[in-house]
């Protein structure tokens, strides 16, 4: 019976395991994409965004991104709200009317 209980836990950690490696994505942005944009909109130094940034940025779903703009998420990720609403422009990208002015 002791067996049973080990082999059916092991079972669970290797799902927990797999599910946890995922990667992640956001408003069609995947975990790389993300990551390269980071040191782009975090203090206290951000750099300008690279190329993988901004190719990254370009398939991403901005009116979506600008939902997040007033979350708590962001700053609670080390993410400045107003340095990640500036970086589309830095990509010479536009970012959707809504957004700029005041909608979600």
């Amino acid at each position: 019976m002791g067996t049973v209980k080990l082999v059916v836990v092991m079972i669970i950690m290797v799902g927990l395991t797999v599910e946890g490696s995922r990667a992640i994505s956001l408003c069609d942005m995947n975990d790389e994409g993300l990551e390269a944009c980071k040191p782009s909109v975090t203090q206290p130094d951000p750099v300008d965004p690279t190329p993988q940034c901004c190719e990254a940025l370009k398939g991403a779903n901005l009116t979506c991104l600008c939902s997040y703009k007033n979350s708590m998420w962001l700053p609670s990720l080390g993410i400045d709200p107003t340095l990640a609403m500036g970086l589309p422009a830095k990509c010479s990208l536009d970012m959707p009317s809504d957004c700029l002015f005041g909608g979600t």
